[in-house]
């Protein structure tokens, strides 16, 4: 079932595959599982983060796999992400070294900084201030952060460096100072938020977009009462019962047709399953249209706790 998912092809010429399983929000105790179920399915595409708290669980699952013959290592394509307090470059490879632990791996495929924004150094992954909500700052720069992340590919620990939740102005910081290039920008893309202006501007950078939360991100843990809930839209409800498909595979399959590397979260097998269903068949030109239209600049991500950090990617929009 793998060989039938396409890549998206890095600028370096290496490949993504371009539907892969989000750990995000993934509870312990099922993830490992989750993992297996999605091997098992056909994903070959894992995307985690040491900010998730689950990468032990998710190189559970993977190490299994590998153990009982399903793939080799070289198989899966598996994503990891450096979190905002480990910005100082000389932070940087102990971080990834932890994650290589945690997920019992050699090398990452792909390792990207999580956000632009750097927090304090220290024990705390939310280092709160006196208020309470908003979180204390460290005055490390991304574009120092990006020089050691091009020094873990030098030494193979890594095949390919990235970035996420940046903006295009950051994003061409990065460019001005780099010697690796960023293979990709992992953002928020779903049908209520497109981010069009900056999806553009990585395209004609040679940059992939990976899409988080392509689903609308029903069960975030801020989610309120009364927020609209992308899976429910009619719009997209016509779309699928058109296609005889569930609205979740519509919305993957948007982001694959538009281009995008997309990676859907769930622990449920039978959800892992439907959001893998993605191959066969297409969008049509009004179907596109339809989907373009819901745009609602409905962002489910705005990282409320570091507004006023200078580098805060959508304080001031790209």
């Amino acid at each position: 079932m793998a060989a039938k998912v396409p890549n998206a092809i890095f600028s370096n010429g290496n490949s993504i595959p371009m539907i892969g399983l989000g750990t995000w929000n993934s509870p312990p105790g099922v993830v490992a599982q989750a993992v297996k179920d999605a091997i098992d399915i056909g994903y070959r595409h894992i995307d985690c983060a040491h900010v998730y708290q689950n990468e032990d669980e998710v190189g559970d699952g993977i190490a299994a796999k590998i153990k009982d013959g399903t793939i080799k290592r070289e198989d899966v394509f598996v994503t990891s992400k450096l979190w905002n307090t480990f910005h100082r470059p000389d932070l940087v490879e102990g971080a990834l070294k932890v994650t290589l632990k945690n997920l019992k791996l050699a090398y990452l495929d792909l390792y990207l900084i999580h956000w632009p924004v750097a927090y304090k150094e220290g024990d705390s992954l939310f280092p709160l201030g006196p208020d309470g909500k908003t979180f204390i700052f460290s005055d490390a720069d991304y574009v120092d952060t990006w020089k050691e992340m091009e020094k873990l590919v030098d030494a193979g620990l890594v095949k390919n460096i990235g970035l996420s939740n940046f903006n295009s102005k950051q994003i061409q910081r990065v460019l001005d100072v780099a010697r690796i290039k960023p293979a990709c920008n992992q953002i928020e893309v779903h049908a209520y938020l497109h981010q069009s202006k900056l999806t553009t501007f990585c395209t004609e950078k040679e940059i992939i977009v990976t899409a988080y939360s392509p689903l609308g991100s029903p069960a975030r843990p801020w989610v309120k009462k009364d927020d609209i809930v992308l899976l429910d839209d009619p719009t997209l409800k016509k779309i699928a019962d058109k296609h005889g498909k569930e609205p979740a595979q519509i919305l993957i399959r948007y982001q694959i047709e538009l281009g995008h590397v997309v990676i859907p979260k769930s622990v449920t097998k039978s959800r892992i399953a439907s959001n893998f269903e993605v191959f066969n068949f297409t969008l049509d030109g009004d179907d596109i249209k339809n989907l373009a239209a819901l745009e609602r600049n409905e962002r489910i991500c705005p990282e409320f706790g570091a507004f006023g950090h200078p580098h805060h990617p959508f304080e001031k929009e790209e």
